[in-house]
């Protein structure tokens, strides 16, 4: 349930009233997906479509000597078989667009490799079947001989000084280093009342949506077009980088998104399996389809999270703090994925998190192992950012004595600082001291303290845990992403059109992926141009239809963009109603007003026409139109922010350890959070429900673990634990509003704020919980082994 200040309730009655921001409208997509009428990847078939499965290396590091296909090229119903030779002849290496580290080393990557595999679960060969039975069949017919490897399958083992090399002609495995600066930091810890050394862990996790990652690739000989439906989070995007890896005119392709089950990030990263879906459709002249089966999913899909965050604190004696130092290790895959070091790159960037810290030495070093290639992920480095900066606000308070929630406030940017430049972004606003406020009451009002108290007093552990985040939203300012090394730009555009019956279609470059941007997106564009939202259709996923986006759907950006261009083209849109309607009313065009698909003569409702004859003058009675005025009404819209917009928010969890075996359980859960002007109460209640879903299996359950020998030993739910609806505590959000600075409408964005502080305010919790044996959480997730070790450890140094 949200919760707003009677103020603020008051306006968003003012909102629903006038028109559809801010209203609890249902989802319009829902309807069709609950009647199980969606149509994903999986559902589609094309006429003559073969059906593609990849071999995998079973060795972490392996020189591959000889590679035999022919017996799997004669098994009948194979079309194609194809190894990495032929890649290279083909294709280009893999693009990687992420490239923040000055001078990082890039290995030259092809979609299969032909030298050495570097990963358990890199692709290898690639076969083409009339069905996925046969290709798998073909598989087994493939003879390959390995050399074996040395293995560095851990960081400090592929930083270790004999390391086995990753790639021979570099001198160690670091792909690269960067440091973030800000003031003096030594000046700063000498002249320290206290300083606080620590380091942290945040284990390997994944993203798993319900539909696995799928392609299907057409080529037409005849005509040269690639015709690609994919579950992708970005279609213009992946055009583009298929067209660099394929070396193609990206005119020549075409990219289509059907119901996508989830995303997460992960089906934002540009992967291989397209490119080989698109050479043997191109060499076999039919279309191709190849969906990863969930145990494939474990190693190539994008894994993400791992760092080990060695850090100190500087401060004064009454909590002020004054300077952070120290390095964040990013441990990478056998090669980069599609987002490189970028995670681990923003969760160095925003260390000092919302802050005042006026002295910053942070290094993030990227270091390749022989493990599968880290990408995206909800969160995108900020949870680890954030357990980071939280853990050490906490302890830092629990050295001094003083309460952690002052500590917080004493070291907040109050409002009017705002906007506020910190390491390396400029916040662009906030209310930070009040949004904790608003925490504060809302665990108060909820009897938290009671609830603790009286469980203690039963002899159980329950512990109350905060956790304060920022949130880089409307991520996409092409200038920005520039300037950092991104290899592409950011901006969003829309398109909105009336039609000769009156009706409203949007056609967004954003992807839907299950967020409800379909709905929220037809709420901004109903309110900007006064229509009903029943009267609006919001089309997307097809790069042939869909206005160009810079980048994909992801960085919380969807709402902010999309819905900007909108509010940006209805202004546009809007005078030329007026000035049709002022031609057919015979008023000036300035007396006008449009509500409800009206256009009336301000002060004379019975004054009006409809939209719909708004629309036939502009369509089919061209007569009708004033002179000048151009036929059709149709506006695009490009989005490119000046800056990113930050959303906030802090969450409180009510937890109880069990001493006896380590095990967590999260008993409630609250979060006061700012996303700026809030489209639709429903949708951002879904999008942080499901980020604190996400959010509590990584940092209790979820962990990718590898053996000594470079062997993944979770591939499957046996192993790979992920939370379920007995593991979800009751969830609120308390809600304040913001308006961002540069996005019309103050639109900021929500996918991502369920997730960043979740696992840090657990953290908190569960120290809490353990006060009495000074237990500290160092690592991420809190699996039950790890808890009850510190806990047994603990009790032995008070015996």
């Amino acid at each position: 349930m949200i919760f707003l200040s009677s103020k603020e309730a008051a306006l968003a009655e003012q909102r629903t009233a006038s028109g559809p921001i801010g209203a609890r409208i249902r989802r319009t997509e829902d309807p069709r997906l609950l009647a199980g009428q969606a149509r994903y990847l999986d559902d589609i078939r094309l006429p003559g479509m073969l059906e593609g499965a990849v071999l995998r290396s079973p060795y972490p590091h392996a020189r591959i000597l000889r590679i035999d296909v022919s017996r799997a090229r004669e098994l009948p119903g194979v079309f194609d078989v194809i190894t990495g030779a032929e890649v290279r002849e083909l294709a280009a290496p893999q693009p990687v667009i992420w490239q923040q580290i000055p001078d990082q080393r890039m290995p030259e990557s092809y979609a299969l490799p032909t030298d050495r595999v570097r990963y358990v679960g890199e692709a290898v060969v690639a076969v083409a079947a009339v069905d996925r039975y046969v290709a798998e069949d073909a598989l087994e017919l493939i003879d390959i001989e390995y050399e074996p490897l040395p293995v560095a399958a851990t960081l400090d083992e592929a930083l270790a000084e004999d390391a086995p090399r990753l790639y021979d002609q570099w001198p160690d495995n670091k792909m690269g280093q960067h440091t973030f600066t800000r003031g003096n930091v030594d000046e700063a810890f000498t002249q320290a009342d206290v300083v606080l050394r620590e380091t942290l862990y945040y284990g390997r996790q994944m993203g798993l949506p319900l539909e696995t990652r799928g392609c299907i690739a057409s080529w037409d000989t005849y005509t040269n077009q690639l015709d690609l439906w994919l579950s992708t989070q970005g279609a213009h995007v992946n055009r583009d980088l298929m067209g660099e890896a394929l070396r193609k005119p990206v005119h020549e392709i075409r990219v289509r998104v059907p119901d996508v089950g989830g995303g997460f990030g992960n089906k934002l990263d540009f992967y291989i399996e397209e490119v080989l879906a698109s050479l043997m459709s191109r060499r076999t002249g039919r279309p191709v389809k190849i969906i990863e089966d969930r145990v494939e999913s474990f190693v190539a899909n994008a894994h993400s999270r791992e760092q080990r965050m060695e850090v100190e604190l500087a401060a004064t004696s009454d909590g002020v703090i004054t300077g952070i130092r120290g390095t964040v290790w990013a441990v990478l895959g056998g090669r980069l994925g599609g987002a490189a070091c970028g995670p681990p790159w923003l969760s160095a960037a925003v260390m000092a998190g919302p802050y005042k810290v006026p002295n910053v030495d942070v290094s993030v070093v990227g270091v390749f192992t022989n493990r599968s290639p880290i990408g995206s992920y909800r969160g995108w480095g900020q949870p680890e950012a954030t357990l980071v900066y939280e853990r050490l606000v906490e302890l830092l308070a629990r050295k001094l004595g003083l309460d952690r929630n002052e500590v917080r406030r004493k070291n907040f940017p109050a409002p009017e600082e705002f906007p506020f430049p910190s390491t390396v972004f400029t916040y662009d606003s906030g209310r930070y001291a009040e949004c904790l406020d608003l925490c504060l009451s809302g665990v108060e009002k909820n009897g938290w303290k009671e609830r603790q108290a009286a469980a203690r007093a039963e002899g159980r552990s329950v512990g109350i845990g905060y956790g304060f985040h920022v949130e880089c939203t409307a991520f996409g300012p092409s200038r920005v992403l520039n300037a950092v090394g991104v290899q592409h730009s950011g901006f969003g555009q829309s398109v909105v059109r009336i039609d000769s019956t009156g009706r409203v279609t949007v056609y967004t470059g954003e992807v839907p992926m299950g967020q409800g941007i379909q709905t929220a997106l037809a709420q901004v564009c109903a309110q900007s141009l006064g229509v009903p939202i029943e009267d609006v259709t919001v089309i997307a996923g097809d790069t042939d239809s869909c206005p160009y986006m810079g980048y994909g759907t992801g960085g919380s950006r969807a709402a902010a963009l999309g819905g900007g261009a909108i509010i940006r083209a209805a202004e546009k849109l809007k005078k030329q109603i007026r000035d049709i309607g002022a031609h057919l009313l015979e008023t000036a065009p300035e007396d006008l007003v449009i509500e409800n698909g009206r256009v009336a003569v301000s002060g004379a409702p019975a004054r009006s026409v409809s939209m719909a004859e708004i629309g036939n003058a502009a369509y089919r009675s061209v007569g009708k139109l004033p002179a000048g005025q151009t036929p059709t009404l149709e506006e695009r819209e490009v989005m490119d922010p000046e800056d990113l917009a930050w959303a906030y928010g802090c969450t409180a969890v009510l937890v109880e350890v069990d001493r006896e075996t380590g095990a967590v359980k999260v008993l409630d859960h609250l979060i006061a959070h700012d996303c700026g002007t809030v489209i639709n109460p429903m949708i951002v209640e879904g999008q942080i429900h499901g980020g604190v879903a996400q959010s509590i299996g990584g940092a209790l359950l979820e962990e990718l673990v590898y053996g000594e020998d470079g062997q993944i030993q979770t591939t499957t739910f046996m192993d790979y634990l992920v939370p379920t609806a007995t593991d979800m505590p009751p969830m609120q959000a308390l809600h304040m509003e913001t308006p961002a600075v540069h996005i019309p409408g103050g639109i900021k964005g929500v996918g991502e704020a369920g997730t960043i502080a979740v696992p840090a305010a657990i953290a908190n919790a569960v120290d809490d919980a353990l006060d009495d044996l000074d237990v500290t959480v160092t690592a991420i997730p809190i699996t039950p082994p790890r808890l009850l070790a510190k806990i047994r450890a603990a009790q032995e140094q008070q015996s």
